[in-house]
């Protein structure tokens, strides 16, 4: 029996590409809450079947894996600005490198035209066609329509000719954010982009026997599988430990741990590898939303994965890149604070856009540079990634605009799995607030 979030999730897959959707229409459609309409949108949104879209709303996408945002396509932005096409149909699904705005005479505009662009522009023809015939496809903003000349000309050349309503600058930020989003998007590693597939997983039936555990042991050399039934649903995970002193002839149904912890693929590795060392795991189940084995990761991936992160070349600026961008190391020395203590000194200056409305240093801006000297402090001297649970955060004096923060991270205990740690930020020498950070910590391979 599905459930309703299920149903929903299935008439969006349903719905059209380039559909436009929304809660009531479907909360009508289904019968179903607004609320529970609403739920079952963000979770599409993060599976990647819809988008928003700003001042055009939500629209049913075709489900595409990370990594290829690089392979943008003429079809995708008629999309991302809902626009129209008047010619050149066959190009849609062309790749394009770069924009242009057509904003200077002709002459000026044949520098930057090159093939795999596209023009953005009004209705100037003249310019229209110098794009076409120089191998860009054309963007005509603010409602224009275009000759039938250049209509012709466009499918001759198979090279798309768009329309939209809205203006220019509107355009260019519209497709600038979609650009973003994905980057983003792509930069954060999921459990999807690790795991072992279900093809290339050994499990067990519940229907089969501690024996078949033992054979399939010796086969693999591993000792942990997950048990399904024959439709592949997961039912649980089998463990060495579990078939202790039983008998080759009990059923695995009757030993292994019901209702295991599990990931789905849109899961990032980061809260994969949380879930994993807090309990435990060396292996953990990845499903679907019906339960549907899917495949495996095992820690030793999320690990690898944790430790490579950081070297992985940045495309794009998230809000958090340019909080933490500012935090540099202090060039003076003060590691030296006994046997059981280690601490450092970071530097940071409160630009203007990190103030809040009274002109001093937002909330979350100071947490985020807590947490990250802390994780510094950890990288530098232990080789640890961390994941922070708790923090305890106290203004002892207003931090204004284009004050030069000192942030001293200081290791109060630190063990296995987590570590406790003191933090204290200065301004001219000065104590203006306070961090007691608790974080579990995850092992780098």
């Amino acid at each position: 029996m599905t459930t309703k979030h299920e149903q929903i999730l299935d008439y969006i897959e349903s719905v059209p590409i380039g559909s436009k959707i929304s809660v009531r229409s479907i909360a009508k459609a289904l019968n179903v809450s607004e609320g529970t309409a609403y739920r079952a949108i963000k979770a599409a949104e993060t599976k990647g079947l819809v988008t928003t879209i700003e001042r055009v709303g939500t629209m049913r996408i075709e489900q595409r894996l990370k990594g290829k945002i690089e392979n943008l396509t003429f079809r995708e932005i008629v999309k991302a600005i809902d626009g129209e096409v008047y010619g050149g149909m066959n190009g849609l699904d062309k790749l394009l490198d770069k924009f242009v705005i057509g904003a200077m005479t002709l002459e000026a505009m044949e520098r930057y035209i090159t093939p795999k662009s596209l023009m953005i522009i009004g209705n100037r023809e003249d310019a229209q066609r110098l794009a076409l015939q120089n191998g860009a496809a054309v963007l005509i903003t603010g409602g224009f329509s275009t000759s039938q000349a250049i209509m012709d000309l466009s499918e001759e050349l198979a090279l798309p000719v768009l329309g939209t309503t809205y203006d220019t600058f509107t355009v260019a930020a519209i497709i600038n954010r979609v650009l973003t989003n994905q980057l983003i998007k792509k930069e954060i590693v999921t459990v999807g982009d690790i795991y072992q597939p279900v093809t290339q997983t050994e499990y067990l039936l519940n229907t089969e026997t501690v024996r078949d555990y033992i054979k399939l042991t010796q086969k693999s050399g591993h000792s942990r599988f997950p048990v399904t039934n024959k439709q592949q649903r997961l039912l649980g995970v089998v463990t060495g430990k579990d078939i202790l002193e039983r008998s080759d002839k009990t059923p695995i149904e009757k030993i292994m741990t019901k209702e295991p912890l599990v990931v789905r693929k849109s899961s990032s590795a980061a809260s994969a590898g949380h879930l994993m060392t807090w309990n435990s795991l060396e292996m953990i189940p990845v499903v679907d939303d019906k339960l549907q084995l899917q495949g495996i990761v095992s820690r030793k991936d999320i690990m690898e994965t944790m430790q490579l992160a950081p070297r992985q070349p940045q495309v794009t600026d998230t809000f958090y890149d340019q909080m933490i961008g500012g935090l540099q190391d202090n060039d003076k020395d003060i590691t030296e604070q006994g046997l059981a203590q280690v601490k450092e000194s970071y530097q940071f200056e409160v630009q203007p856009q990190l103030v809040n409305n009274l002109g001093t240093i937002a909330f979350g801006v100071l947490s985020e540079i807590v947490v990250d000297s802390c994780q510094r402090l950890l990288n530098t001297h232990y080789k640890k990634n961390a994941v922070f649970e708790q923090m305890d955060l106290h203004y002892m004096k207003l931090i204004q605009l284009e004050s030069k923060l000192t942030v001293e991270p200081l290791i109060l205990d630190i063990g296995r799995r987590f570590a406790k740690m003191d933090v204290s930020v200065y301004v001219n020498h000065t104590l203006v607030a306070k961090a007691i950070v608790m974080c579990q910590l995850l092992e780098r391979r």
